[in-house]
């Protein structure tokens, strides 16, 4: 699924191309994509926008539109765009082509058809991702006071805590099984069994690991490519997403995986112990 790092990757690569530019027609093939919306009316309202610019909301990317409206887009589990468009006619997992004004495609494909699209009016975009995300990890609000206070009186594994986007936008499965194997905490460790000083470790680990990713665009374990069609590289850098059975980076010991919150987990066994007195030991 693409996280933080590879949503941000898109964004990047898509904006310089698309802000400024006009939508001449948009043909959305797939009536999930849109849903409870028809695609017609989506690629209808669409059409004759002007592309203020391109953001990312933790997993979330956002067309900005001139008059206001907000095309909200999540990706699910292997949604992504391209820009310029190619293949066309060879892509059986194209769901949707907006054309612009300069006469290029941006191509919208989604193998497993769980991405959706949401035409947001003027006013309503704030509301609709305070309700659902929390804070932004990459943003200088998110410090170690407001980190712990979304954590706070949680008894889910700290591993789930990362996981709900309410907590911190944008991490998912690989993020958070790089950013506990930094921070030296278990997976299933109880969150609110962290100490502060736990926390503000956990806090810069989660950002070193979306900016690890972010530096590499991203991960590619399957589907996921840039709007560019490069392949990301971070997965030749997990130090243990993935990794079970191979020597952990800083100790040696060999990486474990567990399942966490119905997630396949990977973890040091010594340097995350699960006993806490043992870590501090």
């Amino acid at each position: 699924m693409p996280e933080l790092p590879e949503v941000e990757t898109i964004r990047s690569q898509l904006a310089p191309g698309l802000a400024g530019r006009v939508v001449k027609h948009v043909t959305i093939t797939d009536e999930r994509l849109t849903r409870p919306e028809p695609p017609d009316a989506i690629a209808g309202a669409l059409k004759g926008e002007r592309i203020a610019d391109v953001r990312r909301r933790g997993k979330y990317l956002i067309f900005r539109l001139e008059s206001g409206r907000h095309l909200l887009v999540h990706l699910r589990m292997t949604g992504g765009f391209a820009h310029p468009a190619v293949d066309e006619d060879t892509d059986p997992h194209r769901r949707a082509t907006i054309t612009l004004d300069d006469g290029s495609d941006i191509a919208y494909r989604d193998v497993r058809r769980f991405g959706t699209w949401l035409l947001l009016e003027p006013g309503e975009l704030e509301d609709y991702l305070a309700a659902r995300i929390g804070g932004e990890p990459l943003e200088r609000s998110f410090t170690t006071a407001a980190f712990a206070k979304a954590l706070a009186g949680r008894r889910t594994p700290v591993k789930a805590a990362l996981l709900d986007q309410k907590a911190v936008a944008g991490v998912g499965n690989i993020y958070a099984d790089e950013a506990l194997w930094r921070a030296q905490i278990h997976p299933r460790r109880a969150t609110r069994t962290l100490g502060m000083p736990e926390v503000a470790r956990l806090r810069d680990a989660v950002r070193w690991a979306l900016r690890r990713g972010i530096a590499r665009q991203g991960a590619t374990l399957r589907d996921y490519r840039g709007a560019n069609g490069a392949r990301g590289r971070m997965q030749s850098a997990f130090r243990v997403y993935g990794r079970a059975g191979e020597p952990c980076d800083r100790c040696g010991t060999p990486i474990e995986k567990i399942r966490v919150a119905g997630r396949g987990t990977w973890f040091c066994p010594h340097c995350q112990p699960f006993d806490r007195e043992r870590r501090e030991s």
